[in-house]
């Protein structure tokens, strides 16, 4: 992915000032800044939810910025959220498979008359979907509500579901917020399994510098929608401007 001079305006607040970075294929990114540095600004420019006031976004070659919001998933970018985005009264198999819906190729009529192209497009999916649930540690609770799982379980329940929609591109905002410190540990283990087995591309938004410092190859840090330091994780948390403004030193 490569930003180049991203500036996203509300009114008279600037939420993103001139950002650039890259980030290379199937690298994991942090990145990281306090509460209102513009992490999320940023994220919902790369999935088309804010359109920035200025700059650009490519994604493996592709101006993501000329894409609809709802045609970012065909271009292989998905998404999870700080608090997962669940349907608590749905199952835990349909909460995933709503990640799938964009891989079915099939026509509308196709799909009303249930064809046999259909049915065989949808088991396949429905297969998909219990190896990942699996591979994440979900196995057994498919029939399970969402909304009846412990917190860090939806939060996986989440990954699955943008995993499989197929992205290259996946960002993770905030997996480690609310989880306890065993499960922070799981987290970053299950982050580079998913790079490794998957061969994508993470970028992840998170405040636990633990978690940051284990599984990425690259940081960038924003302060007051600024880009303020980036490189490695040992690298930009003893910046100066960092340790000031995000971790809270002197």
């Amino acid at each position: 992915m490569e930003v180049r001079d991203l500036t996203l305006r509300f009114g008279g607040v600037t939420a993103l000032a001139d950002v650039a970075f890259d980030v290379g294929d199937r690298q994991i990114c942090g990145l990281v800044g306090p509460n209102g540095a513009g992490k999320s600004s940023l994220f919902n420019c790369v999935n088309g939810y804010y359109r920035p006031s200025g700059g650009s976004i490519r994604v493996g070659g592709v101006d993501v910025l000329s894409v609809p919001a709802h045609r970012m998933v065909r271009l292989g970018i998905a998404r999870t959220f700080q608090h997962p985005t669940l349907q608590p009264d749905r199952t835990v198999l349909d909460n995933v498979l709503l990640g799938g819906h964009s891989t079915l190729s099939g026509t509308v009529l196709s799909a009303m008359l249930a064809l046999p192209g259909e049915r065989r497009r949808e088991r396949a999916l429905v297969t998909r979907a219990r190896e990942l649930l699996d591979s994440l540690g979900l196995a057994g609770v498919e029939r399970t509500s969402a909304g009846d799982l412990p917190y860090g379980s939806q939060k996986r329940v989440e990954i699955a579901r943008a995993l499989l929609s197929g992205p290259r591109l996946l960002l993770l905002d905030e997996p480690a917020s609310g989880l306890t410190h065993s499960e922070v540990g799981e987290v970053g283990e299950l982050i580079s399994r998913i790079r490794a087995d998957h061969g994508l591309t993470v970028i992840v938004v998170e405040h636990h510098m633990g978690l940051i410092s284990a599984v990425t190859d690259h940081v960038v840090a924003l302060v007051s929608g600024r880009k303020v330091a980036e490189g490695t994780a040992q690298a930009v948390q003893s910046d100066p401007v960092v340790v000031s403004a995000y971790l809270g030193a002197a």
